[in-house]
C-alpha cells in the first residue's frame, strides 16, 4: 500500500467516534453497523459512499471513545483518511485495522468534496487535480501493517500469533 486514490468526501472539525459509531449500532454486526456511520450528522453518508472513496477530516478527527471505527470504513470500502488532525488514539486504531490515514494541515480547505485525491504514503505527497500538497510519509513500519491489512493479521504473517488467535 503505497498510493491511494479516490473521490473525497469532507467532514468539519471535531467529528467523534460517538457519531461515527453511535452506541446503539454497537450491537449490530459490522456489516450493518456500517450502514449508521454519521447518524447524528449525516446519516444519508453510508448509502452514498462508494468503494476507493475517501474520508477528508478537519481537526480533532476521531475523538472520543476507543471504538473500532475504522473497521466501518473499511466495511464500505472507503480507502484511506484524510484530517488537519487526528485524535492520536485513532489514528494508531486506523493503522492497527488497516486504513490508511494521512495528516494535512487545512484540508477542509484544499480538498472540496467530490473531488479526486491521488496520497502517497511513501513519498509523502496528496494531489488534488494539479496541485501538490507535502504530507508526512508513513514509515516503513506502519506501510507494513497496513500491507498486511492490520496489525493482527502482521503478527500472523510474520509468526508471532497463530491465525485466530488475535
Amino acid at each position: 500500500m503505497n498510493q491511494v486514490s479516490g473521490r473525497a468526501w469532507v467532514f468539519g472539525d471535531g467529528i467523534n467516534t460517538d457519531d461515527m459509531y453511535p452506541g446503539f449500532a454497537m450491537r449490530l454486526p459490522i456489516e450493518e453497523a456500517a450502514r449508521h456511520m454519521f447518524h447524528a450528522s449525516r446519516p444519508e453518508w453510508p448509502q452514498l459512499v462508494h468503494p476507493g472513496d475517501v474520508v477528508v477530516a478537519g481537526r480533532n478527527f476521531g475523538l472520543g471513545s476507543s471504538r473500532p471505527v475504522p473497521l466501518l470504513f473499511r466495511e464500505l470500502g472507503v480507502a484511506a483518511l484524510v484530517a488537519e488532525q487526528f485524535n492520536s488514539l485513532f489514528f494508531r486504531n486506523c493503522i492497527n485495522y488497516g486504513l490508511p490515514a494521512a495528516t494535512l494541515p487545512s484540508a477542509t480547505r484544499l480538498i472540496r468534496e467530490g473531488e479526486t485525491v491521488l496520497i502517497d504514503f511513501t513519498d509523502g505527497s496528496l494531489r488534488v487535480g494539479e496541485t501538490v500538497h507535502p504530507i508526512a510519509p508513513l514509515p516503513e513500519l506502519l506501510r507494513a501493517v497496513l500491507d498486511a491489512e492490520g496489525l493482527l493479521r502482521q503478527l500472523e504473517l510474520d509468526g508471532k500469533l497463530r491465525p485466530g488467535k488475535g
